[in-house]
């Protein structure tokens, strides 16, 4: 059955982590049609901080890629300030992974300061990305 509204994902007998990703496709598809998208993005987030809270391995990399998703959208609808504290917790839980998933969230933050003027730490963070590439 495919998804075609932000329901779908948290209908009953879905679950857990099923929901988040659910969510996160949703929001994904809707980043250019309003708020819709960031709405079910920062849902995706408050749930996937329940599950990383009840157990933190199989769930942080989960918390993290709804953070950076969010603020990813959050910058396309011009809000760079309310983006820069979930994508800086997006790159910190990401730290405990290393590799792909910080470089995405490493450039996620950069654009992000970049966003905001802030030259000097987005070339900071996208230094640091790229020495993890390497």
């Amino acid at each position: 059955m495919a998804r075609n509204g932000f329901d779908d994902a948290i209908r009953r007998g879905t679950v857990g982590a099923e929901a988040v990703e659910g969510l996160l496709a949703y929001a994904q598809s809707r980043s250019g049609w309003g708020r819709a998208g960031v709405r079910s993005a920062l849902e995706a987030v408050a749930m996937s901080r329940v599950l990383a809270t009840r157990d933190p391995a199989a769930h942080t990399g989960l918390l993290a890629r709804s953070l950076r998703t969010a603020a990813t959208m959050l910058l396309r609808r011009r809000r760079p300030a309310r983006a820069l504290p979930l994508a800086k917790e997006a790159v910190s839980l990401a730290r405990a992974s290393g590799g792909a998933p910080l470089v995405v969230s490493l450039v996620a933050l950069a654009e992000i300061l970049n966003s905001l003027q802030r030259y000097a730490e987005a070339a900071e963070a996208m230094t640091e990305a790229d020495k993890i590439r390497q």
